[in-house]
């Protein structure tokens, strides 16, 4: 079984190339994404190359039941709005949203994200590719943002640092300031 890959492996930064042919091999490699993400419990999503896979597709946690949605070829059609830090709210009280990673363990940072984006991508249905599209909003619109970056060779402290957001580790049960001075 494939193990989550860590930063600074050199596959976190490969944008992969687009999928054309459906072979015992891909499906055998989005099998293992959909158990490794499964068993997650505190996972989200997992792109391929975070299982070591120069391939692009990402899975999903479906919100609710927890089944996995896979997603090949994705991308984002268009976006809504403007890009903000997300927040969560609970009992009325607004709080920061932090985004993390499994190829980053305990550390999370807040990220510029759209709120609402049109996104296609395809299947696998009776061996061949399908088109679908869908639009996604709040957590499920980050989620799939955070899942294409790695696509695209773009991690989640490179939109830290860029938006000059925050970032933190969590260490117990605390958040503390870290530095993203070794995460370039």
């Amino acid at each position: 079984m494939r193990k989550i890959v860590l930063y600074p492996n050199k596959i976190l930064r490969v944008v992969t190339p687009e999928i054309v042919k459906i072979t015992l091999g891909l499906k055998k490699e989005i099998s293992d994404l959909s158990l490794i993400l499964k068993k997650g419990d505190n996972a989200a999503g997992l792109a391929a190359p975070q299982i070591g896979l120069n391939k692009r597709f990402f899975g999903t946690k479906e919100i609710g039941d927890g089944g996995i949605r896979i997603f090949i070829n994705p991308k984002i059609e268009k976006t809504f709005g403007e890009m903000v830090f997300p927040m969560l709210v609970e009992n009325g009280i607004e709080d920061d949203f932090w985004e993390g990673c499994l190829s980053f363990p305990d550390f999370f940072g807040t990220v510029k994200r759209f709120l609402k984006i049109k996104v296609s991508w395809q299947e696998i249905k009776n061996d061949i590719l399908i088109e679908k599209e869908d639009i996604f909003e709040g957590f499920e619109a980050i989620v799939f943002q955070h899942e294409l970056d790695h696509l695209n060779g773009i991690v989640f402290t490179d939109h830290v640092r860029e938006d000059k957001g925050k970032f933190c580790k969590m260490i117990g049960k605390e958040m503390v300031k870290a530095d993203l001075g070794k995460f370039n």
